[in-house]
């Protein structure tokens, strides 16, 4: 299915997007691997053609995805490697640990850059391409964050509900046009999204919290979205943790799933 498809993934220097990487390499895939370390860009490649993917088939592009002027350039360097582009996952995004009132709203505005406005702004440089082409894939990683609103977190649920309605009507806009949008809802997932998670002040927690620790297997999590690719299913809830049984009890008795995140603190 993704053999010779040319697929861009953002976030790609560790995390989910990391082990996608590695899945798609292993599907044949040619990919971009997009994120702002490029040291740590050239470490996953290496892994990729570990894989036994050729190094014809792989392209590291750094980028900072608040940096919205350099996106049509992005996609013109992709252009010109691979000749088009099947599916954009945009993966890149930063966590949250403060209370509202301690946070900073250089932090709000900076989650806002970052989770939102970027996958919006790299989304509209490749839409283009993807309507002149008739098909392709787009992609987003949110969160149950983006379902249900917790402590400590309302920067990070805030751009996540965002970017879960932006895709889920955008799905609704390119449905005719053949190309799929997918949005991926994971729980807690061993990386260390807490880790680079900021603070009220800006700064990194710079610890991995007990919920990530104690998370899904990030591999084994890169290969339940990548089923769901295969299946075709619009939106993948992927995780293990009793978070997940919070998606539905939330439809059927939100009162009781708003007592129980207020009493998680």
């Amino acid at each position: 299915m993704f053999k010779d498809k040319t697929v861009w993934i953002t976030g790609a220097s560790s995390g989910i997007g990391e082990a996608l990487a590695l899945q798609f390499a292993s599907a044949g895939a040619r990919l971009v691997l997009s994120a702002r370390r490029e040291a740590e860009l050239q470490r996953v490649r290496d892994l990729c053609i570990g894989r036994g993917l050729p190094a014809d088939h792989l392209m590291t592009l750094p980028l900072d995805v608040t940096h919205f002027e350099s996106m049509p350039e992005a996609v013109n360097r992709v252009l010109g490697a691979f000749g088009r582009i099947d599916m954009l996952i945009n993966n890149a995004g930063i966590s949250q640990r403060s209370l509202c009132i301690d946070t900073d709203m250089s932090v709000y505005r900076k989650l806002f850059e970052v989770d939102v406005l970027g996958q919006i702004a790299l989304t509209k440089a490749v839409l283009p391409i993807m309507l002149e082409q008739g098909d392709g894939h787009i992609a987003i990683t949110s969160s149950v964050a983006g379902k249900i609103g917790v402590a400590w977190r309302t920067g990070y649920c805030a751009s996540k509900h965002a970017v879960m309605g932006f895709f889920d009507a955008l799905r609704a806009e390119t449905a005719r046009h053949g190309i799929r949008v997918t949005t991926i809802t994971p729980g807690y997932i061993n990386t260390n999204i807490s880790v680079h998670a900021v603070k009220g002040d800006g700064s990194e927690l710079g610890a991995m919290t007990d919920e990530i620790a104690g998370g899904m297997d990030v591999n084994r999590c890169a290969e339940v979205i990548m089923k769901g690719f295969h299946r075709g299913v619009p939106e993948i809830a992927v995780g293990e943790g009793l978070e997940m049984k919070a998606l539905w009890l939330k439809r059927l008795f939100p009162r009781l799933v708003f007592k129980k995140v207020a009493d998680m603190w």
